[in-house]
């Protein structure tokens, strides 16, 4: 063997592999090649860092172990999670706009498994939705009470008017 073949890496205990072979070889799959990092996750990690150190360090963090146990990339990752934040705060802000203290919204829904306390529950909720009838009533015959003394008070104040006009000396 020449000097050429084992300087090039000729069959000097080495082996020699074909272009298809090389790529999918176990060390660079878990290495390098399984996690590449896109430019999202790079432009993450440099903007984590500079605006708070623990940040870019996260990503880092996660781009370690995304190659030692796979995963999602970054992005995908980040995009699951906001759509998931945005779907729980769009089921909140519903059952929280119902007005309702029914059974059917918000943290009120469920059974505990006992039939007693789910019963004592559903009583003291429908208690509760009489009582908030019963106020939701008040405040609209209250409204309505306001309404009809501010036309009477403006109707006083229009009469009172016209009979200061009416009696009032022609110039």
């Amino acid at each position: 063997m020449s000097t050429a073949q084992s300087t090039a890496g000729g069959s000097n205990g080495g082996r020699e592999f074909d272009p298809g072979e090389w790529a999918n070889t176990t060390w660079r799959r878990h290495g390098c090649g399984a996690s590449r990092w896109t430019a999202f996750e790079l432009a993450a990690m440099i903007l984590g860092f500079i605006v708070f150190w623990p940040i870019g360090l996260a990503i880092l963090g996660y781009k370690f172990w995304q190659r030692r146990y796979g995963g999602d990339d970054l992005q995908t990752l980040a995009a699951g999670k906001w759509s998931q934040a945005r779907s729980a705060m769009a089921g909140a802000s519903r059952s929280y706009s119902c007005g309702s203290w029914s059974r059917g919204g918000g943290f009120y829904a469920g059974s505990t498994g006992n039939s007693a306390f789910d019963e004592w529950k559903a009583a003291e909720l429908d208690r509760l939705e009489a009582e908030r009838r019963k106020l939701e009533e008040a405040r609209r015959e209250f409204s309505e009470f306001v309404e009809n003394l501010r036309k009477s008070k403006d109707r006083e104040e229009f009469e009172r008017f016209m009979n200061e006009r009416r009696n009032r000396p022609q110039a």
